[in-house]
This record gives structure tokens, C-alpha cells and sequence, in this order.
């Protein structure tokens, strides 16, 4: 999840921190008709084997995007750190940030975050 554009675990984040941020979820990367650069390439890679990690994975890796467009190796493991695949897929992980990483650099924009609370509002109005 990202609290105020920064990723945090939120298995240790007590709801009452969150009171008044802006929190985004997995749901909020991007659409099934719009997928996020980062979810097209994590099936390019094939990154999801059991699927648990993946929402901390890609969570963690567009908060890491979204201040360094075109990060080393190095800056890779330094924000994936502590984000644990039991199915042990970080070479596909970093290969997929590393795809991700061009094909948003590539659309020359950052890419919108996708709000299903606001779009749902918008809605019912």
C-alpha cells in the first residue's frame, strides 16, 4: 500500500496512522482494461507463481518507480527489501521493475494512480 506516495507494510501498520493520508492499493495501480506498466510486466516475466506477495511486490516497486524512473540494480534491492517471495521469483521481480521501469519512461509521463473510491463517487452522482 502506499500512505502519502510512500510504501508501507501494512501487516504492521495500525489503521489509526492512516487517519486523514492518501492511501493507495493494489486496486489503484491501474485497471483490467488499463493495466500499470509494472502488472504488464510482471506477466511479461511471469512473476506470479502463487500470487501472495504480489500485491507488496508491485506496491512496493511503484512507489520506487514513481521518485527514481531508472533505478540500478542496487536501488532495486535496496526498495524491495523486505518484501518476501515464497516462490523466490526476485530475478523475474527485478527483471519485470526493470521492464516496467523503460515502458514508463517510454510513455514519457508518469502514469495516473487509478482511485476506485473517487471513480465510484463520480458515479453515483
Amino acid at each position: 500500500m502506499h500512505l502519502n506516495g510512500e510504501a508501507v507494510r501494512t501487516c504492521t501498520l495500525p489503521v489509526s496512522a492512516v487517519q486523514g493520508a492518501v492511501i493507495t492499493s493494489i486496486e489503484g495501480l491501474g485497471t483490467p482494461d488499463n493495466l500499470h506498466p509494472l502488472q504488464e510486466a510482471w506477466v511479461e516475466h511471469s512473476v506470479p507463481q502463487c500470487g501472495y506477495c504480489q500485491s507488496g511486490q508491485l506496491m512496493s516497486a511503484s512507489a520506487l518507480l514513481a521518485k527514481n524512473p531508472n533505478p540500478s540494480d542496487d536501488d532495486i534491492e535496496m526498495a524491495m527489501n523486505g518484501n518476501i517471495c515464497r516462490c523466490g521469483t526476485y530475478s523475474k521481480i527485478k527483471s519485470a521493475i526493470k521492464s516496467g521501469a523503460e515502458a514508463m519512461r517510454t510513455q514519457g509521463s508518469l502514469v495516473e494512480i487509478f482511485d476506485p473510491v473517487i471513480t465510484d463517487k463520480e458515479a453515483s452522482s
